[in-house]
């Protein structure tokens, strides 16, 4: 069943937000070293309270997921794990491809089932990095949405 709305973030969420990160990352990114996930979790820690997300919430208002979006570009989509498979990644895709039709985002080559959530979706893959965006030797694979013909 999916959750009950979507809404813009507040400050007030952040520590509940990253609640979702570390749950989701340490479900889904158990590739990453030790040293990067924290390096990573340091940058969020900095980086989240400077932009709005998009939450999905359960009744009582408790984020459930969200996603960050950056022009037409894809930069985050996390769903604790509790809420897999009730379709509120699908939900958060199907929006952002309403807004942005080219829409694109990248995927750890790592993670196999973010790459088929993302191709059962509609995405192809248009092109490979060695790194991910900083720097790190993670390989990206990029994907964009391609609307059935």
């Amino acid at each position: 069943m999916i959750m009950g709305k979507f809404r813009t973030s507040t400050a007030a969420d952040f520590p509940q937000i990253m609640h979702v990160w570390r749950s989701a990352v340490d479900a889904t990114h158990d590739f990453l070293s030790p040293v990067d996930r924290l390096a990573i979790e340091e940058e969020l820690l900095a980086f989240f309270p400077t932009i709005s997300l998009q939450l999905a919430v359960d009744d009582r208002d408790r984020p459930q997921g969200f996603m960050f979006l950056h022009g037409g570009h894809l930069e985050a989509l996390f769903i604790h794990p509790d809420c897999h498979g009730q379709g509120i990644g699908k939900a958060f895709v199907v929006q952002a491809v309403a807004d942005h039709p080219d829409l694109t985002v990248d995927v750890n080559e790592q993670n196999i089932a973010a790459m088929g959530f993302y191709e059962h979706l509609g995405f192809e893959p248009i092109g490979r990095s060695e790194l991910d965006g900083q720097g790190r030797a993670y390989p990206l694979i990029h994907l964009r949405f391609r609307a059935p013909s």
